[in-house]
């Protein structure tokens, strides 16, 4: 690792001139870890280069930074104060012809959950980032002043953002390249309303409409007063070894071409799955009292195609899947269009408030999108509120301060959860301001056990699987440093729903018999397969959809992109060792602030109420003897002990000696 270098601070507001940028374009090499860091309290920065030592151990970019936030932000810190930090990392292939290779890994430490946070959006930024010759940016202290953070190959700027305040994700994307035209396809990261107000579970945004979501990373942005940061570059990367690359490539895109779920992905999106959900009474809904809803079709990405809400289909940066579309209403809460929705959205506002209306739905996406939300834990807040006033904990009608309107606070009741989406954006009134801390706060001002349904572990509100006969879901939900949440070890190949899927877990387990949802054998093998899968993933730039959704792009295709990008040897099972580092760093973040087995747990209500199967067949619930017996393996599994602690050995055996501290751990 090379000596870090202060530079002078850069005078504000000085005009992203592209005369003034390189007329040639340089050739950025693959084989270090160029970060920036900026420190926001007297606009300065400093590059820091990390070199093929760390790349090999790290492979760089969501392990890289995943180092740094271990490094610099201490235990017991105020995740909204200036000791926190915001790291940016597009993979290390974001933004070279590798298939899906356009996304970036954002981490920082969680307002939500006090814990490590990392959350990753496609979109177009992390190439831009790379392009202005930088692998990583990581945002240090508070800025006195609301700014907006402008990089080129030449200039770290500090423009004043005061005139931005206010403004929805879509404004002020659209604002900032108004105001800077001589920077043409200017790349914007930015926060909405929700980011501003310090919501807990508020996004980052960039392309307008893709998003690094959860955790509330936002309101960690919100809280150091940086409205967006802006990336213009003009440099170009050089690969190790072009050819190679390139062949390597092309067989990954072949792949994908081949697979059908590649297909029906770009056909019907992540919504197309809505329909079988809730067929196998597996779609969460009426906050997860249920697993099937009566008039689910509606909310199907094969409706929206089919209705006309689909506008067009959109792509990330390098994507052949293209499985992200833009909708728009076409009956009920007509003008609203947005990039969307995802499974998540539809499934989050549709089936968990049970709301039908497909252009409801489509404007509660629409609403998130703009005032930069995370859709997953603000529709788990609404249904929560919902279920809350159905058992007269809360009052059964709300009103909105800002209109004067009164809303019956009820399932079903679409223009409730519309108007509930804007009053916790702007923490407008007693229930606004209530929802926006999130569920597990809101628990507990509540009181009266509503702390059993509100469906959260660690603080983070579960994304939208049934864990209840999902087995491998329900470990990989528990053991997630960040909370219950399907993108840190995505097993969907637990079920064996495709020829892709029974192969993959014969390739773990030696048999695809252990292709079986509801079965808790050698799940634990197939949850840390996935984790690592998923780890790589993030690392290189990729997208989950291309390696875990659809499993097109496998370990040894991401080892053999890496080394001929790179020139850093790497086989697959030393991309293999370096993802269980990266795991292990992530979970000693966790460890330090105080966290033990038993925070490795489910909702209250997927651990204690049973889930009624299709057809008669019984019902399902994740026990604590369950879940007990996959962690006690799934521990051996990692080296770590009973209590979750990763052994003095394990430590040892992974090189981080000189990175954690035993004084912390091992008194």
């Amino acid at each position: 690792m090379r000596p870090m270098r202060r530079q002078a601070p850069m005078r504000p507001g000085m005009p992203c001139a592209r005369a003034r940028l390189r007329g040639v374009r340089l050739m950025h090499k693959l084989n270090v870890c160029k970060v920036l860091h900026v420190f926001l309290d007297d606009q300065t920065y400093k590059v820091e280069i990390f070199g093929e030592d760390y790349m090999k151990r790290f492979i760089g970019a969501r392990g890289i930074t995943s180092y740094l936030l271990y490094r610099d932000v201490k235990k017991g810190i105020d995740p909204l104060g200036p000791e926190n930090t915001v790291a940016f990392a597009p993979g290390v292939l974001c933004g070279t012809n590798a298939p899906t290779a356009g996304r970036t890994t954002v981490t920082g430490k969680s307002p939500a959950t006090n814990l490590f946070a990392k959350a990753n959006m496609g979109g177009h930024w992390g190439p831009e980032l790379k392009y202005a010759g930088y692998d990583a940016l990581v945002l240090h202290g508070q800025s006195p002043s609301w700014i907006n953070l402008v990089i080129t190959n030449t200039r770290i700027l500090f423009e004043p953002a005061d005139r931005y305040l206010g403004l929805s994700v879509k404004e002020t994307t659209e604002r900032i390249a108004e105001d800077h035209p001589d920077c043409p396809d200017i790349a914007v990261c930015c926060i909405g309303q929700s980011g501003e107000n310090l919501v807990k579970y508020a996004g980052v945004f960039c392309s307008t409409y893709h998003t690094a979501a959860r955790c509330g990373l936002g309101a960690v942005l919100g809280s150091k007063k940086v409205k967006a940061v802006c990336c213009f570059g003009r440099d170009g990367l050089e690969m190790a070894d072009q050819d190679a690359f390139l062949s390597v490539t092309q067989g990954s895109r072949d792949s994908i071409a081949s697979i059908g779920r590649c297909a029906f992905y770009k056909a019907y999106g992540t919504p197309g799955g809505m329909i079988g959900l809730n067929e196998t009474h597996t779609l969460p809904v009426r906050n997860f009292q249920k697993g099937h809803m009566d008039d689910v079709y509606p909310l199907s990405g094969q409706a929206l195609v089919e209705q006309g809400n689909v506008v067009r289909l959109e792509s990330c940066f390098g994507c052949t899947i293209s499985c992200k579309r833009y909708t728009k209403t076409i009956k009920n809460y007509l003008g609203s269009e947005s990039g969307g929705p995802e499974y998540e959205a539809i499934s989050v506002f549709g089936g968990g408030c049970e709301v039908s209306d497909t252009d409801a739905c489509l404007r509660a996406n629409d609403l998130t999108n703009q005032y930069g939300l995370d859709c997953i834990s603000c529709g788990a807040c609404i249904q929560w509120a919902m279920e809350c006033a159905e058992r007269g904990v809360l009052p059964d009608t709300f009103e909105d301060p800002a209109t004067g309107k009164t809303y019956k606070l009820a399932f079903g009741n679409a223009d409730a959860m519309l108007a509930l989406i804007d009053m916790i954006a702007f923490r407008r009134g007693y229930l606004g301001n209530l929802l926006a801390e999130g569920v597990r706060e809101a628990a507990k001002i509540v009181g009266h056990d509503s702390w059993k349904w509100a469906i959260e572990a660690k603080g983070l509100e579960q994304s939208r699987v049934e864990t209840r006969n999902a087995k491998g879901y329900a470990l990989s939900f528990a053991t997630n440093p960040r909370g219950p949440d399907h993108l840190y070890g995505q097993c969907m190949a637990e079920g064996g729903l495709s020829p892709e899927m029974r192969a993959i877990i014969k390739r773990i387990t030696g048999d695809e018999k252990y292709a079986v949802s509801e079965s808790t054998a050698m799940k634990p093998e197939i949850v840390e397969w996935h984790e690592n899968a998923f780890t790589m993933t993030d690392a290189l730039g990729l997208c989950s959809r291309a390696t875990l959704s659809t499993y097109a792009i496998l370990p040894e295709d991401m080892a053999a992109m890496y080394e001929t990008a790179t020139g850093i040897p790497m086989t697959t099972e030393e991309l293999t060792e370096a993802s269980r580092r990266i795991v292990l760093l992530e979970r000693f973040f966790n460890m330090r602030e105080g966290v033990r087995r038993e925070a490795d747990t489910l909702p209250w209500r997927l651990m204690h109420e049973p889930l009624e199967r299709p057809h008669n067949q019984g019902t399902s619930m994740n026990s604590k003897e369950e879940m007990d017996g996959m962690l006690d393996r799934y521990y051996e599994l990692r080296g770590w002990d009973k209590n979750g602690l990763p052994t003095r050995e394990t430590v040892e055996h992974y090189g981080l000696e000189d990175i954690i501290n035993e004084e912390d751990f091992y008194k």
